[in-house]
């Protein structure tokens, strides 16, 4: 099969001749890849920047967003059949420790993130189990909700915490309505009755944002803190969510916050820096996401097939990964950048 394979960070990856992955267990599921999400992880990973993290083995296959059809099954298989068309949880997990026993497999203690520290899903064919795959209505198609399963899933993630917070009336500052921000929005707009201000520094992107369900816009490159408190009376959002996570998204970010508010940390690459006192006497609370669980990636294609969360994708073929790669790197892509077959583009 042919794979995106890292050989050397900081380095193009390279378009491999590869073996086709095979089932190692009863529970094991091979999935033939209609769509692999691009994601900023996976410049981040090309960088070097999760080497030490990830402490994978070079040379190896990336992409960790990932949907397809399922072409073949380990032997203790029972909830999908070879041709069923599937989205992937992008952990395969063990089932067996406490944090899969609660729910919260997203922690689990023994499992695989393909893409990161296995083989991933920029590839024709990836290796996952039988606890990973959701499958998927009939109107939707892998290609179309393949980045879901790690951006997506992501943003609902932190919008399913906030919205578990947030009351009718309430604010919900929104940084960024890009690639991870889009989905936040229709999200929040489905979980949630509170405003929705969106923040960007794009014109173009706040003008999707109202389109998806945005209250009002702000935009970033103005006074983003002092507009919100203009419209918050002064007091500042009860949640702020914040997509982007570095550059100066940081910089006005924590001012958006009232009193006992809470900072949801989805984007990263930048660094938080606040004064203890200043949490201590407000009571902020910040939040760390990361993906989510098998329920939250459950309850985003009920959404998905419902409508009430589209994804705006941009599609290359397998073999234009670099380019794929370097639209994203720039800037040029608006929405989520998806790879698919070459016979399908």
């Amino acid at each position: 099969m042919k794979a995106v394979r890292v050989h050397e960070y900081d380095t193009q990856p390279t378009l491999d001749d590869a073996e086709d992955p095979k089932l190692t267990s009863p529970l094991d599921v091979v999935v033939r890849v209609e769509g692999a999400g691009v994601c900023r992880t996976d410049l981040h990973i090309v960088e070097g920047q999760w080497e030490d993290k990830s402490g994978v083995v070079l040379p190896y296959t990336i992409g960790h967003e990932n949907a397809g059809e399922i072409v073949e099954i380990g032997s203790a298989v029972t909830n999908v059949a070879v041709g069923d068309k599937v989205i992937l949880h992008p952990l395969a997990t063990c089932g067996l420790c406490l944090a899969c026993r609660a729910g919260d497999d997203v922690h689990c203690a023994d499992s695989r993130f393909p893409g990161i520290d296995a083989d991933g899903g920029m590839a024709d064919y990836l290796l996952t189990s039988a606890r990973s795959v959701v499958p998927l209505a009939d109107n939707l198609a892998p290609a179309d909700v393949a980045a879901l399963a790690d951006a997506g899933l992501t943003a609902y993630h932190a919008a399913r915490k906030a919205a578990a917070l947030v009351r009718p009336g309430d604010t919900v500052a929104i940084i960024g309505a890009g690639g991870l921000g889009h989905i936040g929005i229709q999200a929040m707009r489905a979980l949630s009755a509170g405003r929705l201000v969106v923040i960007d520094a794009s014109p173009e992107a706040l003008a999707l944002a109202k389109d998806l369900g945005a209250d009002e816009t702000i935009l970033a490159t103005d006074d983003p803190a002092g507009e919100l408190l203009e419209l918050t009376a002064g007091n500042g959002a009860e949640a702020v969510l914040d997509f982007v996570g570095e550059g100066t998204a940081l910089d006005f970010g924590t001012q958006l916050l009232r009193r006992a508010g809470s900072y949801y940390v989805i984007g990263y690459g930048g660094t938080l820096s606040i004064p203890t006192i200043d949490i201590i006497s407000t009571e902020i609370n910040f939040v760390g996401n990361l993906v989510g669980t098998y329920l939250d990636l459950h309850e985003l294609m009920a959404l998905a097939a419902a409508g009430a969360v589209t994804l705006h994708t941009v599609k290359y073929g397998l073999s234009h990964f670099a380019s794929a790669l370097d639209d994203l790197h720039h800037g040029r892509v608006r929405g989520r950048a998806v790879l698919v077959p070459d016979a399908a583009v």
